[in-house]
């Protein structure tokens, strides 16, 4: 009798994001798209990852990684962004820019969100890669809201000098995890979807 051998697991995928509710949203993907995620690195900021961007284009000779960032007013477009920010890409590192903000891939569920936020959704932007700042966009829709606790926690205080309210973080970190379904907001989000297109082409790699 031939034994035959077990099939090898893929290697464990790290990634790197700017903030919390970029690792909740990069967790529902991965789940949406059947990868295993290992480990992700809250980078605290921007300006953080960019400074490590390098370092984790060099982890990636060795194992698989994703890197998500927001294109905010940085660049016209995110090629040119990607040109500027990393050139040379590792085979195996992911390096995806959300247009403009990861913001947009959640307002491409649009009722889903606007259940959430108890808002009409007519109201949610039809074309959420146009918002020239889709957190922006997220926060007015809260000022709308029909619910007193999403008002109080996403809108920021008067003369607080924040752009967000004190639970803002929380509240799209809530939505991301139990309520945003990625399958649906790909669809009107072309950075989403590249996203998931990279993600299939690592399990394929890893096959």
């Amino acid at each position: 009798m031939v034994a035959t051998s077990s099939p090898v697991p893929p290697p464990p995928v790290n990634a790197a994001v700017e903030g919390i509710v970029d690792e909740a949203i990069l967790n529902r993907v991965f789940l949406d798209a059947g990868v295993a995620l290992n480990r992700v690195y809250i980078a605290e900021g921007k300006a953080n990852l960019l400074q490590r961007l390098p370092s984790y284009n060099h982890a990636a000779r060795w194992q698989p990684w994703v890197v998500l960032i927001d294109l905010d007013q940085d660049a016209p477009c995110a090629p040119m962004a990607r040109e500027r920010w990393l050139s040379v890409v590792e085979p195996a590192l992911c390096f995806r820019i959300a247009v403009r903000a990861v913001e947009s891939w959640l307002l491409a569920d649009p009722s889903t969100l606007a259940e959430f936020l108890r808002v009409p959704i007519a109201q949610i932007p039809s074309q959420p890669e146009a918002e020239a700042d889709p957190k922006v966009a997220m926060v007015n829709l809260a000022r709308r809201s029909r619910r007193s606790a999403i008002v109080q926690d996403m809108i920021p205080r008067p003369g607080s000098g924040r752009s967000v309210g004190p639970a803002y973080s929380s509240r799209m970190i809530e939505f991301a995890s139990q309520h945003w379904r990625p399958a649906v907001a790909r669809e009107s989000s072309d950075s989403l979807q590249r996203l998931f297109r990279c993600l299939a082409r690592m399990i394929l790699t890893d096959e």
